[in-house]
């Protein structure tokens, strides 16, 4: 019997989605006959991987730590296949601002954006961004952190909130107009994914509690507007040199222009998750799903680890 080890939990800010993520992962596996054990990922990860000796490792894990390439690193040391992207990948998607550059370097749209590093101990000024501007970690996932400012004030209370929690901040200018999120499996792009969200805009809350949210799919867009952001999330997830499968989240403005503002490199499997939802309205399964990760992992795992997988479990 194959033995799979679930990665999940983790220290970041998005342990609870991870867990989630991660718990669903693990019924899937076992429903599908496979040998499967979940571990959180803390300090005594590397321990634990090798005394269980699994041939596959699927990362369900979110935000820093394991969405940013350091459980990517570990388990490439290890020897161990994985699900999802590698470590360059991580590591650039999850820097939004590094990801904002490439996408206006290969002449992707993307909302206006500064950066700003908080570490100073003096607050930034109002950039020459109109407002409102949307103001996020540089490095979160899941909409954590994310605030909109309106006013001068509102510039000045986050802040001084944002300087009590991060080194550095992303602000970009505001798109008003609908939400879009473009999965992608394998190098095949799923339906456009429209997300209807209570909240003023996809918060934390929106995605992952009950009600905050739904999803409609196919969106209902024209046939050339679908092509068109099918295109920018395909090249987005070449661009950022992605495998397996993301997630491109995109803003189309009430003038009909669309905005790329992030690429997830392991997108959610909750039960409110949007990929799975996509998946499903194509005829796969979810555990269907799981199954085509871990098989590509494996594969992975067959043709370039060879010697250094034998290497890791000694």
């Amino acid at each position: 019997m194959m033995r799979v080890a679930v990665l999940m939990g983790g220290p970041s800010s998005e342990r609870e989605v991870s867990i989630a993520t991660g718990t669903g992962v693990l019924q899937a596996l076992r429903s599908l006959g496979y040998q499967a054990e979940s571990f959180d990922f803390d300090a005594r990860v590397v321990e634990a991987l090798r005394a269980y000796a699994p041939d596959v490792v699927f990362n369900a894990l979110h935000g820093l730590g394991g969405e940013d390439g350091h459980a990517q690193a570990i388990l490439e040391w290890m020897g161990l296949p994985y699900t999802g992207s590698g470590v360059q990948g991580c590591a650039m998607s999850m820097d939004k601002h590094i990801t904002k550059k490439l996408l206006a370097a290969e002449g992707l749209p993307t909302p206006a954006w500064d950066v700003f590093d908080l570490r100073g101990g003096t607050l930034p000024l109002l950039p020459g961004l109109n407002l409102p501007l949307v103001v996020k970690p540089v490095d979160e996932g899941s909409s954590v952190g994310v605030a909109v400012v309106r006013t001068h004030d509102q510039w000045k209370e986050a802040m001084i909130a944002f300087s009590e929690r991060y080194a550095r901040v992303l602000v970009e200018e505001y798109v008003a107009g609908r939400e879009f999120s473009v999965p992608v499996l394998f190098d095949e792009v799923l339906p456009v994914v429209e997300i209807v969200a209570e909240d003023t805009f996809y918060t934390y809350d929106a995605k992952y509690k009950p009600g905050g949210s739904h999803h409609v799919i196919p969106a209902p867009l024209s046939e050339e507007l679908t092509a068109r952001l099918k295109m920018l999330a395909l090249s987005t997830h070449r661009l950022l040199g992605l495998r397996d499968y993301s997630r491109t989240d995109i803003l189309l403005s009430r003038e009909g222009r669309p905005y790329i503002l992030e690429t997830n490199t392991l997108p959610g499997l909750t039960p409110t998750s949007i990929l799975p939802d996509a998946a499903r309205s194509v005829g796969i399964a979810y555990e269907t799903l799981v199954d085509r990760l871990v098989h590509a992992a494996l594969d992975r795992g067959r043709e370039g680890l060879g010697a250094a997988d034998s290497a890791g479990r000694q």
